[in-house]
C-alpha cells in the first residue's frame, strides 16, 4: 500500500483503521468501543478494552518463543559496565520487583516517581509499575531537587524510586541527597523511598521508610494486573509557559497500539531487530523508544549511560552501532552537530563497520540543512528528520519508512503520519495556503497514543491545547507546508525554548531571575546556538538604587538557575539593560529581541512604545557578544 493510500484511510476511516491496528495486540479483553467522547468532549480510544502494557512488552514474547532473545543491552562507558537481559530474564526481574512494590502496599492507581540514572533498574521500575497498574512518573535525573519537588507535589506519589548516585563523566551525582532535598522542599511526603545501591551499602538507609532496591527484588514474582485501556500508564511532565510543569497523561491501550504501529510503519523495524534511541528515559523519546516501543515490538533495545558526544571517544555512536548490530538509530540533531564538530571528516566513523545501520532518524529540534547533508553523505543511508511532541508520544510528521520510502527534504520534517490531520492556520483560524507560515494544528480527534488530558487539570488542557482553535489540537509550534504537502517546523510560538532537544520554560526562568533582590524586571528568551539549537539569555533591569556589577549578577543568576532547574538549562548569560522594549500595552517584545540577537531582518513593530530602545539592546548584545549575529562577527 502506498503512503497516500494508507494515510487517507487513517483520516477518512479512523475507527476502522485503528480497530485493525489494535487487533495486533494481545488484549485481556478486546475493545468493542473504538472511539468515544466523555462529557467534556475529550476523546478516548478503546475505552472498554482491558490490557496490560508490561505483559505486552515481556510475558507475551516469552510465551511466544522469544524468551532467549536479548531484550535489553546496557552499555555504560562511565561505569565501565555492559549487561544483557533476555526477555525471560527481564520478565523475571520485573515480576519480582513488582512483587516488592505490592508488598509495600503499592497497587493499581497509585503514583510512583522514578528519579534514576540510565541504568537497567530504571526500566525494571517502569515496567514493574505498569505490571501492577501503578502510574509511574519518571523525572529526568538532570533536574535539580526543586524540579523534583514540584513534580512530587503535583503527582502525590506513594513512593519515590531512585539510586545512590549517577555518573557524569568522572563526577558522581548524589541522587539520594537530591531526593532528600526535593522531599524536604515538597509539601507532599511520599510514604516510601527506594534506592538502588550501585555499590553495596553506599547509602545509609533508615530501615523505616527507606528500602534497598535489591531487597525488594527478593519478593515473589507477581502476575500482570489487567487495567482499562484508558487508565493512565504514566505521567510525564513537560515545561509550560508558566513555572508549573504540565503532567502529560499516557493511557495503556491507545499508546500500545500507536507504538506498535510506529515501530513497523514509521521506523521500519521488526521483531528481533536492534533499535537504539540515544536519549534518556526521563524524556518522552526514552519512554516511547527506549522502553515501550521496542519491547512491545519484540526488538532489542539499547540503554546507553553517558553522553556519547562528550566523551573522550567522539566515535562512541559508531562503536555502539557496530558492536550491537543496530539497524535503526534515533537521536537529536544536537548530537550530530557535536560529532561533526569533533570529527568533521568522519575519520572515526571509518574505523567501524556500519553496514547494519539502515536508517537514521532525527527529532527533538529542527535539523539545519548543512548538518543534515553532512550526516547523510557520511552514512550514505536515508536520514529522516521527523517531528513530534511529549504530548503526542509518537511521530506526527515524518517519512513512514515502513510504508513507502519517499525522499526526505532537507529542512522539512516530512509528511503527516497516519492519524494526524495536520493544518496550518492563521491566528483567527483560517486555513493558510502552501508556503504561508502559521500555527500548526491537528484536527480532532488525535490518533491513539496522544494525551487525553493533563493530570488532574482538565481546565489547563482545554486552555492550552483546545481553546484557541475549536475542533483542533494546537501544537504550540509554527510552520508551513510546501506544494507537495511536506511540513516545515519553524519553532515554538509560545515561551518554551528548545535546548539540545529539551523543552524548557522561559517563564519559569524569569520567575527565578526576578526573585533576585536586585532585579526589578527581566526577560528571558531563547537565542540561536550553533550546537544546542537554542539557549536562554536574560536581560535584566535593576531596581532603583541598586548598583551591581554585571558579571557578578550573571554569576548569581547562573548559580540560581542551575540550583533550581539544573545544568540542562544551559543558562550562561545575563545582561543589565536600562529598560526592556515593550508594546504600548506593556508586552515585552521577546521575539523582536531574538531577531536582533540572531541577526534576522525584521520590521520595527508599530506598537512599540519607544523604538530607540532597540538600538540600545543591539548595542548590549554586541558588547557582550550575545547571539549568533555577534558571535559570527567575533569569529570573522
Amino acid at each position: 500500500m502506498s503512503y497516500k493510500a494508507i494515510y487517507d484511510q487513517s483520516i477518512l476511516q479512523k475507527e476502522l483503521f485503528w480497530k485493525e491496528q489494535a487487533k495486533k495486540l494481545d488484549w485481556h479483553k478486546e475493545p468493542s468501543v473504538i472511539l468515544s467522547q466523555n462529557e467534556k468532549g475529550f476523546y478516548h480510544w478503546f475505552e472498554d478494552g482491558e490490557i496490560n502494557t508490561s505483559y505486552l512488552c515481556l510475558d507475551y514474547h516469552v510465551k511466544n518463543g522469544r524468551g532467549d532473545q536479548t531484550a535489553l543491552i546496557y552499555d555504560s562507558p562511565v561505569a565501565h559496565t555492559t549487561e544483557k537481559y533476555t526477555y525471560a530474564q527481564l520478565t523475571t526481574a520485573v515480576a519480582k520487583f513488582a512483587g516488592g512494590l505490592q508488598r509495600l502496599g503499592i497497587g493499581k492507581g497509585d503514583t510512583v516517581i522514578i528519579y534514576m540514572p540510565m541504568i537497567p533498574e530504571a526500566i525494571i521500575a517502569m515496567l514493574a509499575c505498569a505490571r501492577i497498574g501503578a502510574i509511574h512518573s519518571v523525572v529526568f535525573g538532570g533536574f535539580a531537587p526543586h524540579e523534583l519537588a514540584m513534580r512530587i507535589d503535583d503527582s502525590h506519589p506513594k513512593a519515590v524510586i531512585s539510586a545512590s548516585y549517577g555518573i557524569e563523566f568522572d563526577r558522581i551525582i548524589p541522587y539520594k541527597a537530591m531526593v532528600d532535598q526535593g522531599i524536604a522542599e515538597s509539601v507532599h511526603k511520599p510514604l516510601h523511598k527506594i534506592y538502588f545501591q550501585r555499590k553495596k551499602n553506599y547509602d545509609e538507609l533508615n530501615g523505616i521508610d527507606e528500602y534497598d532496591f535489591n531487597e525488594l527484588m527478593n519478593a515473589a514474582p507477581v502476575d500482570c494486573v489487567p487495567v482499562q485501556s484508558t487508565d493512565p500508564l504514566y505521567i510525564l511532565y513537560t515545561s509550560g509557559t508558566t513555572g508549573k510543569p504540565k503532567g502529560i497523561i499516557r493511557d495503556h491501550g491507545g499508546y500500545a497500539t500507536a507504538l506498535k504501529f510506529s515501530m513497523d510503519h514509521v521506523y521500519n523495524v521488526h521483531a528481533g531487530d536492534v533499535f537504539w534511541a540515544a536519549s534518556d528515559v526521563g524524556w518522552v523519546v526514552g519512554h516511547s523508544y527506549i522502553v515501550y516501543g521496542p519491547l512491545l515490538h519484540g526488538c532489542t533495545t539499547i540503554l546507553y549511560e553517558g553522553k556519547p558526544i562528550r566523551t573522550p571517544d567522539a566515535g562512541a555512536f559508531w562503536r555502539v552501532i557496530s558492536e550491537y548490530n543496530v539497524k535503526v538509530m534515533f537521536t537529536a540533531p544536537t548530537a550530530i552537530r557535536a560529532i561533526k564538530k569533533e570529527d568533521h571528516e568522519g575519520d572515526l566513523l571509518k574505523q567501524y563497520d556500519l553496514s547494519c545501520l539502515k536508517h537514521l532518524f532525527l527529532a527533538g529540534e529542527r535539523c539545519d540543512p548543512p548538518t543534515y547533508y553532512w550526516i547523510k553523505d557520511l552514512l550514505n543511508i536515508p536520514v529522516i528528520d521527523h517531528w513530534w511532541q511529549t504530548e503526542t508520544g509518537w511521530p506526527m510528521v515524518g517519512i513512514m519508512m515502513g510504508v513507502e520510502q519517499l525522499e526526505p527534504k532537507a529542512g522539512s520534517a516530512g509528511l503527516p503520519v497516519c492519524g494526524y490531520d495536520i493544518h496550518i492556520l492563521s491566528d483567527d483560524g483560517v486555513e493558510l495556503g502552501n508556503g504561508k507560515e502559521g500555527y500548526i494544528a491537528a484536527k480532532l480527534p488525535l490518533p491513539p497514543g496522544c494525551l487525553p488530558t493533563l493530570w488532574r487539570n482538565d481546565d489547563r488542557f482545554i486552555a492550552g491545547y483546545l481553546q484557541h482553535f475549536p475542533g483542533y489540537y494546537q501544537t504550540g509550534d509554527g510552520g508551513y507546508k510546501d506544494e507537495d504537502g511536506y511540513v516545515y517546523i519553524m519553532g515554538r510560538v509560545d515561551d518554551v525554548i528548545n535546548v539540545s532537544g529539551h523543552r524548557l520554560s522561559t517563564g519559569e526562568m524569569e520567575e527565578l531571575v526576578a526573585s533576585h533582590p536586585a532585579v526589578a524586571e527581566c526577560a528571558v528568551m531563547g537565542i540561536a546556538d550553533e550546537l544546542r539549537g537554542q539557549r536562554p539569555v536574560a536581560l535584566v533591569v535593576l531596581k532603583d538604587g541598586k548598583h551591581l556589577d554585571e558579571l557578578a549578577l550573571e554569576d548569581d543568576l547562573v548559580h540560581l538557575i542551575r540550583e533550581k532547574i539544573g545544568a540542562i538549562a544551559y543558562f550562561r548569560n545575563a545582561a543589565i539593560v536600562k529598560r526592556l522594549p515593550k508594546t504600548r500595552s506593556g508586552k515585552i517584545l521577546r521575539k523582536t529581541m531574538r531577531k536582533i540577537a540572531d541577526g534576522v531582518a525584521f520590521d520595527i513593530p508599530s506598537t512599540i512604545d519607544d523604538p530607540g530602545i532597540l538600538d540600545e539592546i543591539r548595542q548590549k548584545f554586541a558588547e557582550r557578544k550575545l547571539g549568533m549575529a555577534f558571535e559570527n562577527q567575533l569569529q570573522q
